[in-house]
């Protein structure tokens, strides 16, 4: 079946869903024009849609699922939990499990505490900040996505009007943000050091914390500068702010993070995604003496938290179970198939005399149409031909059999094989064969 196709399964559903939910649609990240594909079932690398067609799954749920869908260890562990009971007004053993692990390979991290999404994790570490600093500014980078707290989400996508010279100005993302949230943010242009230093030393006697994401996805998923990342650290201490490593994607570039390849060790750690083994999850993780602004035994706490599914058991089993089956041999494997896959894409590009290149690092990669070099996001910010040519791409991978994100990501998962990878690389090269005759 070739998308779009008005007889389509995925059609009626859509047009059904207009009823009950806004534009039908629940997820931003999943809507499609004409129409999105819904999903049926997973199996392994591979999505089944409504209307039965199998596909290679590039997104595996904007990165969370690092194991694909329905692998056995993960569905075992889910399974025997519920027949427990799924949630309880009681703590469980299974959160410490966790929790040592995740401790154990983050050596910047004394405690954690779990919550249900990569925006609470991130919304946590930034109260956290608030509370331990007793200061009221957040400072972000340009570009980077953080999650749906209004804080994380200043300046995710300004237009280049709105850029400003070296001091990107905050511009709100969406619709209703009071200004003083605006006023409470500042904004950082990434891999800028001597830019970034001079603005974090000139709001520092009010800043709380500096957020940023080592590789980040939404600012054109190219690695950070390690002298970025030290000069951040360097100049937060320098202030008295606290540096807040984003880690709820790039936690699946190695066994010990993005600060583990880096080399540095944050003040505060957010985590999501790939530590809950398919199912809802987020964390905060830091120093101790930062994190005990969660510590409820001598009263009430300087950042009270609660959450009703907050380390609910079911999450914190499968979590395990995805976490101890990422060991060594499982990250060197997900580096050597990324490795190929990005190697794939720009000898595609080269052979149709295309221009673009692929960027990321371990298993994560994304498509750039465009030959200048690529450091943050206003360097990655499309022009519309660009954009056209990436969106025919997309189209043309669907109906080759690969799932990728719209905007150019590709998440990869240990279920791949390398017969599956050469798959992808076909399929993208056969599809840069019909974006250049556009």
């Amino acid at each position: 079946m070739t998308y779009p196709d008005p007889s389509s399964r995925s059609q009626a559903l859509a047009r059904r869903a207009q009823a009950s939910l806004p534009g039908g649609n629940t997820r931003t990240t999943v809507f499609m024009k004409p129409y999105p594909i819904y999903a049926a079932r997973g199996e392994g690398c591979r999505v089944v849609d409504v209307d039965g067609v199998a596909r290679i799954d590039c997104i595996n749920n904007f990165t969370a699922l690092i194991h694909g869908h329905a692998h056995p260890a993960l569905v075992a562990a889910a399974t025997a939990q519920i027949a427990l009971g799924s949630a309880f007004g009681l703590p469980t053993e299974s959160e410490i499990d966790l929790a040592e692990l995740l401790v154990s390979r983050l050596p910047a991290v004394d405690h954690i505490r779990f919550c249900n999404s990569g925006t609470e994790a991130v919304m946590m570490a930034l109260k956290a900040a608030r509370a331990f600093t007793g200061r009221p500014k957040i400072a972000k980078c340009e570009g980077a996505y953080h999650g749906s707290y209004d804080y994380a989400e200043v300046s995710l996508d300004p237009g280049p009007a709105d850029w400003g010279g070296n001091a990107p100005v905050s511009v709100a993302y969406a619709k209703g943000t009071p200004a003083s949230v605006l006023a409470d943010t500042l904004t950082l242009p990434f891999n800028d050091t001597d830019a970034a230093v001079a603005l974090v030393r000139e709001h520092g006697a009010d800043l709380a914390g500096i957020l940023v994401d080592p590789m980040p996805n939404r600012a054109g998923l190219v690695p950070a500068d390690k002298a970025y990342l030290e000069a951040l650290r360097d100049v937060a201490h320098e202030v008295g702010a606290l540096l807040i490593f984003d880690e709820v994607i790039t936690f699946r570039l190695g066994h010990h993070g993005a600060q583990g390849l880096w080399g540095i060790d944050p003040d505060l750690t957010t985590l999501g995604k790939i530590i809950g083994g398919g199912f809802p999850v987020g964390a905060v993780g830091g120093r101790a003496d930062v994190m005990a602004v969660f510590d409820p035994t001598a009263g009430k706490p300087a950042l009270p938290h609660g959450g009703t599914f907050s380390a609910n058991p079911v999450t914190m089993r499968a979590g395990l179970a995805a976490m101890q089956l990422l060991d060594h041999a499982a990250f060197a494997r997900l580096d050597a198939i990324g490795e190929r896959l990005r190697r794939g894409i720009d000898e595609a590009f080269a052979r149709h005399r295309v221009a673009g290149r692929a960027v990321g690092l371990g298993s994560l990669a994304k498509i750039h149409f465009t030959e200048r070099p690529v450091r943050d996001y206003r360097s990655a910010w499309q022009t519309h031909a660009e954009a056209a040519r990436l969106a025919r791409l997309n189209l043309e991978l669907l109906n080759r059999g690969v799932l990728a994100a719209g905007y150019g990501l590709i998440a990869l998962s240990t279920p791949m094989t390398d017969d599956d990878i050469e798959t992808v690389v076909a399929a993208i090269s056969d599809s840069l064969a019909e974006v250049a005759a556009m």
